[in-house]
């Protein structure tokens, strides 16, 4: 009889013997395998914040301005940051249709295009005897679109909207879900908005875009009601048909219920909204308020959404060199971005599935002069760094070659600026630089209203879902690809 290994009958019986106890421990007999329970997708949620023109010297005098040399606003606690190069394909300063587009398509363009390929033309579109646009003169072969983040959020089942204080056809929500050779072309950009209407973008799906909220009716609506459609088109009307709840003041904006509302258009003026600083509450919502108003309609997606909210009348301002409006509007831009983050912590309190980045598009002139006596935060009895420069030792009023005194902030271009001697403005104080409507005097003299762009690095800030890959100096096309990383897309 042949030997049977002691090794051998070891493990038989230990064998029997798990299997004597696993058969007394299951009563029912039961062999099934157990069923692993299905996780539901958790939603993922972007929201990308663009200060246009918000440049890193704006920023610091927004934030004396609001909170003082050594107050916070919500941008500087922002954890993780980066620098990020602005020019485009074709100058060293950009203007905003390149530069955002560069941030939604990861592609380099030249100054005046939206969201196409870099080899795309800028043609300047045809005015007709009323100054309005005509037409869409890019081309059939003047090169091809880029798609956009708002593209693929939709192509993956997500939700979109863009929320502005411009006109919602200005270049920077433009460069969001349209393809165009010339930022100008605004006709054309309004109908690439409304689906199934001639000129839509397909790429924004079926149903289109979910949000938009903002200034700019007037492209919207046919030159007989005072709009600027040659072609009698009148999109509003064609919105609410595809079932959009509609808004044309903050009274109507605040009776919509989110929950009750799937997709959402708000056109507050027919250019673009009011300055910060000149808003009525009772006709036109806040940058903040359309905010979360548009998380809480997106927020009803269970794939999650992409949001771009742009604080675009800073641009604006520092294009007129009215410093103060330029700072109001910064910190109301920064009050959104405090009231975003609330509300995404209330349903994702570590913002683990929310990735929220916050930028500019490009700088401006604006410089801080002299050695100023720390001012504090702008009141009612302190112009703050809105006043004129002041000796840190003694606090007397400090005075420049021709021995007038000069304001804290100035701009390397703009309207203001004295031919020859400044010896006249001797009498120049406080109460002159703070005031409203004051334009700061500017080194070089240009025309009205045409302050010019900087060429300077921006900042970046993140917080949240894939944020820590937000750092050191990045180009403004690199950008696209971290939030696409980020969010799946």
């Amino acid at each position: 009889m042949p030997k049977f290994p002691l090794r051998a009958a070891i493990g038989v019986c230990v064998a029997l013997a798990l299997a004597a106890c696993s058969s007394s421990d299951n009563n029912s007999g039961d062999t099934t395998a157990p069923v692993t329970p299905v996780t539901p997708t958790t939603p993922k949620n972007i929201i990308f914040f663009l200060g246009d023109g918000m440049g890193l010297t704006t920023m610091t005098a927004a934030r004396i301005y609001s909170v003082g040399e050594d107050g916070d606003l919500t941008i500087d606690t922002l954890p993780e940051t980066a620098f990020v190069k602005t020019f485009s394909n074709d100058s060293q300063v950009t203007d905003s249709a390149p530069s955002m587009a560069a941030y939604m398509t990861g592609v380099k363009m030249n100054n005046e295009v939206i969201s196409m390929s870099s080899d795309t033309t800028a043609i300047d579109p045809i005015n007709d005897t009323a100054g309005n646009k005509l037409g869409n003169n890019c081309g059939s072969k003047n090169g091809t679109p880029a798609t956009t983040l708002l593209e693929l959020a939709k192509a993956k089942g997500l939700s979109a909207g863009v929320v502005t204080t411009t006109r919602v056809t200005h270049a920077t929500p433009a460069a969001t879900y349209s393809h165009i050779c010339h930022r100008d072309l605004e006709n054309d950009i309004a109908a690439a908005l409304v689906p199934g209407g001639t000129g839509y973008n397909s790429a924004l799906g079926a149903n289109g875009i979910d949000v938009l909220l903002g200034g700019g009716s007037q492209f919207f609506t046919p030159v007989a009601a005072k709009g600027k459609r040659a072609d009698g088109r009148d999109l509003i009307a064609e919105f609410k048909a595809k079932n959009y709840a509609y808004a044309s003041n903050a009274a109507e904006f605040n009776a919509i219920d989110a929950a009750k509302t799937d997709r959402l258009v708000g056109l507050f003026t027919s250019n673009h909204m009011s300055y910060d600083l000149d808003r009525d509450p009772a006709k036109e919502p806040s940058l903040a308020d359309m905010t979360t108003k548009a998380m809480d309609v997106l927020a009803k997606n269970k794939k999650g959404y992409f949001l771009m909210v742009e604080g675009g009348r800073i641009d604006h301002a520092l294009h007129e060199t009215t410093a103060k409006k330029a700072l109001h509007d910064t910190v109301a831009f920064d009050n959104a971005i405090k009231a975003a983050i609330a509300k995404a912590k209330q349903t994702d309190p570590e913002l683990k599935n929310t990735l929220i980045v916050v930028t500019a598009d490009h700088d401006h002139t604006l410089v801080l002069n002299g050695y100023a006596k720390r001012t504090g935060k702008t009141a009612a009895n302190n112009a703050g760094v809105l006043g004129v420069v002041k000796n840190y030792v003694t606090g007397a009023v400090e005075k420049d070659a021709d021995g007038a005194p000069y304001s804290i902030i100035g701009f390397g271009n703009g309207e203001n600026r004295t031919q020859g001697s400044r010896s006249a403005l001797a009498s120049l104080d406080d109460s002159v630089t703070s005031a409203n409507t004051y334009h700061q005097e500017g080194v070089i003299r240009v025309s009205a209203g045409n302050e010019t762009h900087g060429g300077t690095d921006v900042f970046l800030g993140a917080i949240g879902m894939g944020s820590e890959t937000f750092l050191g100096t990045i180009d403004n096309t690199k950008v696209f690809g971290l939030i696409k990383a980020a969010g799946g897309l």
